[in-house]
Parts: C-alpha cells; sequence; structure tokens
C-alpha cells in the first residue's frame, strides 16, 4: 500500500514459543507498516498471564485478553475461574473462550462448563468477550444468547463462517475478526460471499499470528510463520471482497476496536 494506513491486530498470540527468538522484532515489524497495537491473546492460564506482562511492558501499544481455550478446558476449575478474574482488571477482554467440536481436545462437557463460566467472569467484571467457535455453532449461539444481555459485547474471533451464522452472530450484536482465512483460494468461499453482508461498523482485523499465514502471499516468510506484519495484506482482501476502499475498512475497524474493546480510554 503507497500510503500507511493505522491498524489494529485484534488477536495476535504473541505468546507462542515460535516468537521467544525475535519478540520484539516482530511488534516492530508491525508497528513499521501501521499495525500500531496489538491485542496479545490469552489462551490458557499461562498465556493469559504472559500477555498480561506484555501489556505491561509495551503499555499503550499492546494489550491482553484473559481466558481458557475450549482446547485447554478440561485445565478449567475453581482456581481457574479465580486466576482469570485477578486478571481481567488490567484485560480488555475475557477469552479466548468458547466451543470447539471439531478437534475436541477438551471434553465437551468440559468446554461447556468453561465457556459459561468465563461468560460469567465477563458479566462481572464488565468485559467484553473474545470468541472461539468451531463446529459447535449451534450451543455456542444458544449459550451465548443467556449471557449477551449482562455482557458488553464480543468479537466472533476468526470467523470462518457463512452468510446464514454471519446474519446470526450481527443479530446477537457481536463483531466480526476476520483473519487472513479470507486469503485462502480454496477455503474461504463461503467467508468471501458473506463479507459482502458485512457492515462496517462491526468489523474488525486480525492475524491469529502464528497461525493462518495467509495462503495467497507471493513470498511466504521462511518457517511459514504468521506475524502481525501481514495484516495490512488481510486488510487488503478484505477490502477486495467488501468491495469498499482499504482505507475506509481500516479507519472504521480502527474505530469499532477502540470501541469495542475501550483502546481510547486507556
Amino acid at each position: 500500500m503507497p500510503d500507511l494506513i493505522e491498524l489494529v491486530d485484534v488477536g495476535a498470540n504473541l505468546t507462542h514459543d515460535s516468537f521467544d527468538r525475535d519478540r520484539a522484532d516482530v511488534i516492530a515489524r508491525a508497528a513499521a507498516v501501521g499495525v500500531t497495537r496489538l491485542i496479545v491473546t490469552g489462551a490458557s492460564l499461562d498465556g493469559s498471564a504472559k500477555a498480561a506482562a506484555l501489556a505491561c511492558e509495551y503499555r499503550g501499544q499492546l494489550f491482553a485478553t484473559a481466558g481458557v481455550h475450549p482446547h485447554h478446558a478440561r485445565e478449567f476449575d475453581t482456581e481457574a475461574a479465580a486466576r482469570i478474574r485477578e486478571l481481567a482488571p488490567e484485560a480488555v477482554a475475557i477469552g479466548e473462550c468458547g466451543l470447539d467440536f471439531f478437534r475436541d481436545l477438551s471434553p465437551r462437557n468440559a468446554q461447556l462448563a468453561a465457556f459459561e463460566a468465563q461468560l460469567q467472569i465477563a458479566a462481572e467484571t464488565d468485559k467484553p468477550v473474545f470468541l472461539h467457535q468451531r463446529d459447535a455453532h449451534d450451543p455456542f449461539a444458544a449459550m451465548l444468547r443467556d449471557y449477551l444481555p449482562e455482557i458488553s459485547g464480543g468479537v466472533a474471533h476468526c470467523f470462518t463462517g457463512n452468510r446464514a451464522e454471519l446474519g446470526e452472530y450481527l443479530d446477537m450484536g457481536l463483531y466480526i475478526g476476520i483473519t487472513g482465512w479470507i486469503c485462502d483460494q480454496r477455503r474461504a468461499g463461503e467467508l468471501r460471499e458473506a463479507v459482502k453482508f458485512l457492515p462496517l461498523d462491526r468489523v474488525l482485523l486480525e492475524t491469529d499470528a502464528p497461525y493462518l499465514l495467509p495462503r495467497d502471499l507471493e513470498q511466504p516468510p521462511a518457517g511459514r510463520r504468521n506475524e502481525p506484519s501481514l495484516l495490512p495484506h488481510v486488510l487488503e482482501t478484505t477490502a477486495r471482497y467488501m468491495e469498499k476502499p482499504p482505507a475506509e475498512i481500516a479507519t472504521i475497524a480502527t474505530r469499532n476496536t477502540e470501541q469495542l474493546f475501550r483502546l481510547a480510554s486507556r
């Protein structure tokens, strides 16, 4: 892009060990291309604590979520809930939480219990939720509907669904997180059609780094690790399928991010 556009990556797993050797450089590379703020995903107790530490170290540039991903739901107990509550005051959202019936790395009853507990924490602490859902739309939506009146919003992180699912999430008042999945010619057909119906005031942009490297990059990075500096590429592709100028989407997505996560007041 000829002009630098300010962006916020709302989902970057910067605590992942693949960033241990060059985390500071990754953050600097992102800022150099306009990705000036990053929300670091907390997906486990350890990861949430590390995300909080990064947010403290890079105050005003990095922000953290606090939660337990459904893959780790078997580890969620009363002590885990207490730890998430401790981290909540400095977090911008509760999560990554939700349901994943695709991999089923934790039993489904444990996933449901952990998800409900984190929705309760979000309600108690007046935090939005950073949501994960895969192959579990109906039970996920049913549980979420019960708690949304008590929760200050949320984002369907890494949305990959179809127009019907998009419509349901929009009706629930959720923001929609678009990742490099939209760059995948083979798998993103439904998503590319769905984003044509995504209102500008609900779009958020994210990389989910180090995962979901855009598949259409002319020169993929060595090791195929995704990182926040590639968010402008996600923006360009999203803009193409939303049929809007990239600068317009960037401006509104940044405003949406500030509103949902209350960044402007920090």
